[in-house]
């Protein structure tokens, strides 16, 4: 499958709010029957290259057609860091999806060791400590592109402070397949 139907799925999602239409999954998952696999995606939006809207699921857990309608409309409409995104905004908005791969539990030893394993650019990470959870993107690394920065900021975003690994959480790893649009 072309890796841009993600993108005009996703879009079309966003639009299909505005219209007060729905997207006719059906025709899509005949068209693209790998549609119908469970997949985990995040769906990012930028505006004038800011971040507008990031929603996903880390683990899959429906189809990927459905992951993609829900998360494009959550990102557009529901992210609680940005008001709905407006027809306005729509127009110009670029759309970003991520097809994650199924998260692999990482056993280290410390954060020095934890250095060795993880790979910049490359791993999305999930840092957990009991009820705490936050994730990064692999393109979280093009803005934290040092370890201890992007674990300190990791911290903050999980509610567990800046020194995460004091805690010696549970940290996975995941990959993505990123669709970009230009």
């Amino acid at each position: 499958m072309n890796p841009t139907v993600y993108l005009k799925i996703a879009r079309d999602a966003i639009k299909a709010h505005f219209e007060h239409t729905a997207v006719d999954k059906d025709l899509l998952i005949d068209t693209y029957p790998e549609l119908r696999t469970e997949r985990a995606t995040f769906v990012t939006l930028t505006l004038n290259g800011r971040l507008r809207g990031c929603i996903g699921s880390i683990i899959a857990h429906q189809s990927l057609i459905n992951d993609l309608v829900s998360n494009a409309q959550s990102a557009a409409f529901h992210d609680p860091r940005f008001p709905p995104l407006s027809l306005k905004e729509f127009d110009s908005a670029k759309i970003e999806v991520s097809l994650l791969t199924k998260p692999e539990l990482i056993s280290y030893e410390n954060a020095e060791d934890l250095t060795q394993i993880i790979r910049p650019n490359i791993d999305g990470v999930i840092l957990r400590v009991g009820n705490y959870q936050a994730t990064f993107l692999p393109q979280v690394w093009e803005e934290l592109s040092n370890f201890d920065s992007f674990f300190t900021h990791l911290g903050l975003k999980a509610g567990i402070g800046s020194n995460p690994l004091s805690y010696h959480p549970d940290i996975y790893t995941y990959q993505v397949e990123k669709i970009k649009e230009e």
